[in-house]
């Protein structure tokens, strides 16, 4: 599973979601469902948004942990 740790990073650099948002060109509400790790997808230019104005790497956003919940019946 992928973990989002945009928050992390945002603390980091003390910078709030609004002002992230409006740098970056997105939402505060679609940068806030990316924040709490509700995004199903995000595309790479918005990554590169998100990296440049917190000047830092991809990971050190994104986090790969190991599924370990049983996978919901089909």
């Amino acid at each position: 599973m992928i973990v989002i740790n945009l928050d992390v990073m945002m603390a980091k650099r003390k910078k709030g979601l609004m002002v992230l948002a409006e740098e970056i060109g997105i939402t505060a509400a679609n940068l806030s469902i990316l924040k709490n790790g509700k995004a199903k997808a995000v595309r790479l230019e918005t990554l590169d948004a998100i990296c440049k104005a917190l000047d830092c790497q991809p990971g050190d956003i994104l986090e790969y942990r190991e599924d370990t919940a049983p996978s919901p019946q089909q």
